[in-house]
């Protein structure tokens, strides 16, 4: 087993199935953090035998073995409350009673620093409201080490030498493992921050997550122009019956990562898919004047891509998805709505006659409103179909885009 390993396997004793990430991490951290506290316990009983102090160094070998107790009943019990306590505790009074046995603060060299790692956990492994009583309790400590210093032993069997070594020794350490322990739950926050800040960026656009982070809201906001864009599948449903769940939903997962792959090439938002029906938007949340040919240069490669697929599942002898797409450039207003699962969305006339445009078009055709055409007629090949009828529009002028100069 290497190093990766066993580090990884002692991180998750005591691991419950059901425990949150923030839970994960405080077990992880305390047994962690518990087995160099115990390894110290026993280097330092060993050197205090070795110095002729037996009382002193039954202290920490005493902590050592308590401490590996505690682990072992955690590994089984799965009492995260129970070894929490423990261990605080243990780290709080064994180095007040270590130092007593040495004679005082001067001659158990500051061994009594040791207790600070004890507030400084509650707060790692507490709510922090709550570690200002550890913090009490170490002060408390001091208090009576001052109190009794003059009904204590004099002196002891070590030398001015090696109090001064031991003095060394504790302050190093303590401020090494205050280091590492702050180093590894700040890594840890990291991490878990890094995550939830991608998945927010996979919900809502960079501007809208930066504007709803710091301002803990996104106001609304009124875009006079941008494009939009809705697909939809030709016979679908009698498809999806052809195919079990799983089966439905990896085909449509390839399909719109795909989808997903082209609009970012081309600066486009995706809005939301409802069942096979896919919607994005060029020109929001930041405006520019490229969004109409950016739209359906996307979705011209959307109609390549969808070919390709057309063209290999009838190589598998399966039923092909033949799409449709429809555009239309026009003023919207976006933002989020909902409190929980909260979503970012458009609306306006312009979103109701895109989706107009896609369900009055052809399987494997591009339709495009008159006005996107306006647009992006010097760039593309297009062909006027004429007024056609759009349910609850009227007649409106449309066009199939049959072709671009480059893309």
């Amino acid at each position: 087993m290497n190093f990766r390993n066993l580090f990884a396997r002692i991180s998750s004793i005591g691991a419950g199935k059901t425990d949150s990430e923030e839970m994960k991490l405080q077990k992880s951290l305390l047994v962690i953090s518990s087995i160099p506290f115990m390894i110290t316990g026993v280097i330092w009983g060993i050197m205090y035998l070795l110095f002729g102090e037996k009382i002193s160094a039954m202290i920490p070998l005493g902590y050592a073995l308590i401490s590996l107790s505690s682990i072992i009943y955690f590994a089984y019990s799965h009492r995260f409350d129970t070894f929490r306590f423990s261990q605080l505790l243990l780290i709080l009074l064994l180095p007040f009673i270590l130092m007593l046995s040495l004679g005082g603060f001067i001659n158990g060299s500051a061994v009594i620093l040791w207790s600070l790692l004890s507030p400084l956990g509650a707060m790692l492994f507490y709510k922090p409201s709550s570690a200002y009583k550890w913090l009490i309790s170490f002060a408390v400590l001091v208090f009576i080490s001052f109190i009794v210093q003059p009904w204590l032993r004099p002196g002891n069997n070590l030398s001015d030498l090696q109090i001064r070594i031991f003095f060394f020794i504790n302050i190093i350490s303590v401020g090494a493992l205050i280091f590492m322990m702050v180093y590894y739950f700040v890594m840890k926050k990291n991490f878990f921050q890094a995550r939830s800040e991608s998945l927010l960026l996979n919900i809502l656009p960079k501007e809208i997550a930066e504007e709803l982070k710091s301002k803990g809201k996104a106001e609304a906001k009124h875009f006079d122009e941008v494009t939009v864009m809705f697909t939809d599948f030709k016979n679908f449903t009698q498809i999806a019956e052809k195919l079990t769940p799983v089966e439905l939903v990896n085909e449509i997962d390839t399909i719109f990562k795909a989808f997903d792959n082209i609009i970012g090439e081309h600066n486009i938002e995706k809005i939301k898919t409802i069942g096979d029906s896919y919607m994005c938007v060029g020109g929001l949340p930041v405006p520019n004047s490229t969004h109409a040919s950016d739209v359906v240069t996307a979705a011209l490669k959307i109609l390549q891509y969808i070919d390709q697929q057309i063209q290999k599942r009838k190589s598998e002898g399966k039923d092909p998805f033949e799409i449709r797409i429809g555009i239309h450039t026009g003023p919207v207003v976006a933002g989020i709505v909902g409190k929980t699962k909260f979503a970012y969305d458009i609306w306006g006339d312009t979103v109701n006659l895109a989706s107009r445009m896609e369900s009055s078009g052809e399987p494997g055709k591009l339709n495009i409103s008159g006005t996107t055409y306006e647009k992006v007629k010097n760039r593309f090949h297009c062909t006027h179909r004429g007024k056609i009828k759009a349910k609850n529009k009227g007649e409106v002028d449309m066009y199939f885009v049959e072709a671009v100069v480059s893309i």
